[in-house]
């Protein structure tokens, strides 16, 4: 009865450090990892680009500097949407593509956008951050198509990097340099 009574006790601590400290899918971390690295490079360009520039649009009928970096906050926010999360009230966001325009021109103030970017992020890394492999294995609609959450996340980061890529050469054109080429080609 005592081997028993101490099988059962190790069986089930085992069981409950498994679950207890179960580790976050590998998707997750990496994906989690890359927002932090994207969000990092945005937000430095996007405090380092002056309030004057935030209108400047390369032509008619391309986005704004303003408009790309809300774009990235309403992309986040449509990420926790789509894969199943709820995006704060407060946000003011909502899943619906036909307002994706009026979310985009909402302000030119940076220090607003400033905000809505980084609390998008916030409430993107929060969210990924509790989906297991169950989930990320679901299938869901986006664009058009049905994908696991797990593609639709690899789709995602590859958009956010995207704008990144768009910011840095508004910047640029703007005649401002990144600050993180700045460092690196100080030595």
């Amino acid at each position: 009865m005592k081997v028993t009574n101490k099988f059962s006790l190790i069986l089930i601590t085992v069981l409950l450090s498994t679950a207890v400290f179960a580790e976050e899918p590998v998707l997750v971390k990496e994906f989690v990892g890359q927002i932090e690295f994207v969000q990092g490079r945005i937000t430095q360009l996007a405090d380092a680009v002056p309030q004057s520039d935030y209108e400047w649009r390369p032509e008619k009928g391309v986005r704004s500097v303003s408009e790309v970096y809300l774009h990235i906050a309403f992309s986040n926010y449509m990420t926790v949407s789509i894969t199943g999360g709820t995006v704060p009230k407060e946000v003011g966001f909502e899943m619906d593509f036909s307002k994706e325009h009026d979310w985009d021109i909402q302000t030119t103030d940076k220090t607003i956008i400033l905000e809505k970017v980084n609390e998008s992020f916030a409430t993107l890394k929060e969210w990924t951050k509790s989906l297991t492999e169950e989930d990320l294995n679901r299938e869901v609609e986006a664009f058009g198509m049905t994908m696991t959450i797990r593609n639709f996340m690899i789709t995602m980061i590859g958009h956010t990097h995207e704008h990144l890529g768009q910011s840095i050469a508004y910047a640029r054109t703007n005649h401002v340099t990144p600050p993180w080429s700045k460092k690196d080609s100080e030595g």
